[in-house]
């Protein structure tokens, strides 16, 4: 955790410092953007290990930048708004961010979301690879495979694979699974667990069916020896 690296993503100057200001305490570098256009230029020119990342944003959106970064990273993304409705949250979660703070908001909060999240990511890596018949997830890759030729997830979609196959054989409810996969704190509907469910079968195809709708619960990934 420390010495990881942030990009800090946000116009408001004030805030932008506060922030920094605890983030290097807990020794974590940081470098800062004041808009979209400079965010995406900077992340051309560095590695990362999160970014955080504000929705109102002059030149190009939160939005925006957000897209451009999953086109070809799993980065964890913490996304600063002063939206609070859930659609705006739905939006953003299927875009692949993977937790949210609404403005005015404790920086301390944010410091702890970003070393949970810095910390499952860390602990990500160093799994490598999963196994269940034809199907293959490979951490370090961030990839999952079925037949050997990769598979098109969101990262949403990912996590929830990755939740499914470290709990082969078990029934998870759907609250689990929404703790699991968007965090302890998402209140979304109940709903996003299903649709989520709905397009990771869909793109398993034929292991799809191993995941199992337990009635009035949840799903089980089941696996047969």
């Amino acid at each position: 955790m420390a010495g990881s690296t942030i990009l800090l993503v946000e116009d408001e100057k004030n805030l932008r410092k506060l922030i920094r200001t605890y983030l290097e305490r807990e020794m974590i570098n940081v470098v800062e953007a004041a808009d979209g256009k400079e965010a995406l230029e900077l992340w051309e020119e560095e590695k990362y290990d999160l970014v955080i990342l504000d929705v109102m944003l002059p030149e190009y959106d939160g939005w925006t930048v957000c897209k451009r970064i999953r086109q070809n990273s799993h980065i964890p993304i913490i996304m600063l708004t002063a939206r609070s409705e859930e659609d705006d949250k739905l939006f953003g979660f299927d875009l692949g961010v993977d937790d949210y703070v609404t403005k005015p908001f404790s920086v301390k909060e944010l410091i702890a979301r970003v070393k949970a999240l810095l910390k499952r990511s860390n602990h990500q890596l160093m799994i490598e690879v999963i196994e269940v018949g034809e199907l293959k997830v490979d951490k370090k890759m961030h990839q999952a495979f079925l037949h050997d030729e990769p598979l098109d997830l969101t990262p949403k979609e990912y996590d929830l694979l990755l939740v499914f196959l470290h709990n082969q054989n078990q029934a998870l409810t759907r609250e689990i699974i929404l703790d699991r996969v968007w965090g302890y704190d998402y209140y979304g509907d109940l709903r996003t667990v299903d649709t989520h469910v709905k397009r990771l079968r869909k793109k398993l195809k034929h292991m799809g069916k191993q995941i199992v709708t337990v009635r009035g619960l949840g799903y089980r990934f089941e696996v047969t020896n």
